[in-house]
C-alpha cells in the first residue's frame, strides 16, 4: 500500500543520509555449500546497546535448496525522491534476494517483524527467462522505472549475453529486458548510474559457464573474463560507449559511483592482473572534464601480490609462488570520502581517503583471515580464520564497516580448499584525517562458526539502507 508521505528511510541528499539514525539490524545472505539444506536470510543485532549485540537474532529459511544466495537489494530507496521517478510513496519494505545458482528471486517483507522476515513472493527461474531472457540474477538496484536486476546469463542459463531485467516495484512482476540497444555488451556483472545525468554503467565478470565451477585457468590466462566498462543512455536504454581496461585486467566487478549527484565519476575494482597477480582500482570519469564528453578510466590504485612458498598455497595458485590480493569488493562512503577495498586473497581490508579521487591516499589497513596468514579476530586470537574480508557494507554515516568472508561456493573451495568457515566482523571507522587512526575491529562483534547454523555468509544489508543501497538527486 502506498504511503501519503515518503518513507523516512529515503533521503533527498547524501548529507541527509549521513545524518540519519544508526542501523540496529543487519540482514545477511547465508547459503549451504552442499545444497542439501535451504539457504537463509539471517538477522544480526548491530545495536551496541542491545544485550543481543553481535548475535543472530532471526532467521528466515527459504523453501528450496541450491539457491546460493548472493547479492541482496531493496525494493525501493532514495532514488524514489527524484523528480522524474514516478513512485515517491513506495516503501523500503522488501528485501529482494536472488539465488545466483538457481536463478530464483525471493521477496522478503521486513516491515511487520524485522527480525523474522516473511516471504511475500517467489519469482521462479522460468518466469525471469521467459519475460526478460535472463538467468543467474546477481545485483539488485532500485531505480527510476522499477527494480534493475543485473543477470549473468541468457535464458538458457549457461551463456550470454547477460544484462538487466526490469521488475515492477510493487507487484515484482518481470516487465522485460531493460536494454533496447546493447551494442557490443555481452558479459555482465554490476550495474549502477549517475541518475541525475541519465547515465547507466555496467561491468563484466563472465557467463555462468565461466564462473559456476570456479575460476577456469584456461579462460583466465586466455584473458577471456570481463575487462570493460559500458556506458548507457539511462532513459533511452541504449549503449553509448565501451571502455576497455586492457585484457590483462581480468574481472572488472563492483561499481561505486560518487554519491554526490553533481559528480560524474566512480570506482571499479579489477580482481587480478594476469601479468603480475596484482589487483587494481580504476576511476571512470569524463575524458575532458566536461559534463558530456567521452568516458575514460584511469588506474588509481595498484595492490601487488604477496610472495609465499608454494607449499603454503592452494593448487590453483601454487605455480605462481604468490598470493594475489583478489580484490572482490569495494565500497564508497556516502560522503564520498572513504573507499574500502576488500583483499579476499591476502586477508586485508584497506581504507583510502579519496577526497581527490584521482590520487587516493591509503589511510588504514587491517588483516583478518587470508589464504596464507589466517589472521585471527582480536576477540579470538587463538582461532585462525579462513576466507578474508569479502563483501563490505558501510553504514550511512560512514562510521561502521561490516565484512563477511565467503565469495562463491566453487571459488571458496578453490582458494581455501580446507574450508572457508563462516564469520562476520565489524570495524569502527571514525578517523577524520588521512591516517590509520580510528580504523580497527570492534572486539565485541564477531559472530562466527555455529552461530550461522553451518551456513556460509556472503553479503550484508543494513536496516534502512547503507552506502551501497541508495542514489540521490540532490547534492
Amino acid at each position: 500500500m502506498a504511503l501519503w508521505k515518503p518513507d523516512p528511510t529515503f533521503y533527498a541528499s547524501p548529507r541527509d543520509a549521513v545524518a540519519a539514525p544508526p542501523e540496529k539490524l543487519a540482514y545477511v545472505a547465508a547459503f549451504d555449500p552442499s545444497s542439501q539444506r535451504p539457504d537463509a536470510v539471517l538477522v544480526v543485532d548491530v545495536d551496541p546497546d542491545s544485550v543481543a549485540y553481535g548475535t543472530v537474532v532471526g532467521r528466515t529459511a527459504l523453501p528450496n535448496t541450491g539457491d546460493e544466495l548472493h547479492h541482496m537489494g531493496w525494493n525501493a530507496c532514495s532514488s524514489a525522491l527524484c523528480p522524474y521517478a514516478p513512485h515517491p510513496h513506495v516503501e523500503r519494505r522488501y528485501l529482494v534476494v536472488p539465488g545466483l545458482r538457481s536463478s530464483r528471486i525471493y521477496f522478503l517483507d521486513v516491515k511487520e517483524n524485522p527480525t523474522a522476515p516473511q516471504i511475500a513472493k517467489i519469482l521462479e527461474p522460468d518466469e525471469l527467462a521467459k519475460r526478460a531472457g535472463y538467468s543467474r540474477p546477481h545485483t539488485v538496484h532500485c531505480g527510476p522505472e522499477g527494480l534493475y536486476v543485473s543477470s549473468l546469463g541468457g535464458a538458457n542459463g549457461h551463456d550470454g549475453p547477460g544484462g538487466i531485467a526490469l521488475l515492477d516495484h510493487d507487484s515484482f512482476d518481470v516487465l522485460g529486458r531493460w536494454e533496447v540497444d546493447r551494442g557490443p555488451q555481452h558479459l555482465a556483472y554490476d550495474a549502477w548510474w549517475h541518475i541525475a545525468h541519465d547515465v547507466l554503467v555496467t561491468s563484466e565478470w563472465g557467463t555462468p559457464s565461466m564462473i559456476e565451477d570456479g575460476v577456469v585457468g584456461e579462460l583466465l590466462l586466455g584473458r577471456r573474463y570481463g575487462h570493460s566498462l559500458h556506458f548507457w543512455d539511462l532513459r533511452k536504454r541504449r549503449h553509448v560507449q565501451q571502455v576497455d581496461l586492457g585484457d590483462q585486467h581480468q574481472m572488472a566487478l563492483e561499481l561505486r559511483p560518487a554519491h554526490d549527484p553533481t559528480r560524474q565519476w566512480g570506482f571499479v575494482n579489477v580482481v587480478v592482473s594476469v601479468e603480475d597477480l596484482s589487483a587494481s582500482i580504476w576511476l571512470w570519469h569524463r575524458e575532458d572534464g566536461s559534463k558530456d564528453g567521452p568516458w575514460t578510466a584511469t588506474k588509481v590504485i595498484t595492490i601487488p601480490a604477496e610472495p609465499a612458498p608454494a607449499e603454503a598455497l592452494p593448487p590453483v595458485i601454487q605455480p605462481f609462488g604468490a598470493v594475489p590480493p583478489l580484490v572482490t569488493d569495494i565500497d564508497l562512503s556516502v560522503d564520498d570520502r572513504w573507499l574500502y577495498v576488500s583483499c579476499w586473497g591476502t586477508g586485508e581490508l584497506k581504507r583510502y581517503d579519496v577526497t581527490d579521487p584521482f590520487h587516493p591516499v591509503e589511510a588504514g589497513s587491517v588483516r583478518i583471515g587470508g589464504i596464507v596468514n589466517r589472521t585471527p579476530h582480536p576477540s579470538a586470537p587463538d582461532r585462525p580464520l579462513a576466507g578474508g574480508p569479502q563483501m563490505v557494507e558501510v553504514s550511512r554515516d560512514g562510521r561502521r564497516v561490516y565484512v563477511t568472508n565467503s565469495l562463491y561456493r566453487a571459488w571458496d573451495d578453490q582458494f581455501y580448499p580446507d574450508g572457508v568457515g563462516a564469520w562476520m566482523a565489524k570495524l569502527d571507522s571514525s578517523g577524520l584525517d588521512s591516517s590509520a587512526a580510528g580504523f580497527g575491529f570492534d572486539p565485541r562483534f564477531f559472530p562466527h562458526g555455529d552461530e550461522f547454523g553451518g551456513l556460509r555468509v556472503h553479503q550484508t544489508r543494513l536496516q534502512g539502507g547503507d552506502a551501497s543501497s541508495d542514489s540521490y538527486c540532490y547534492p
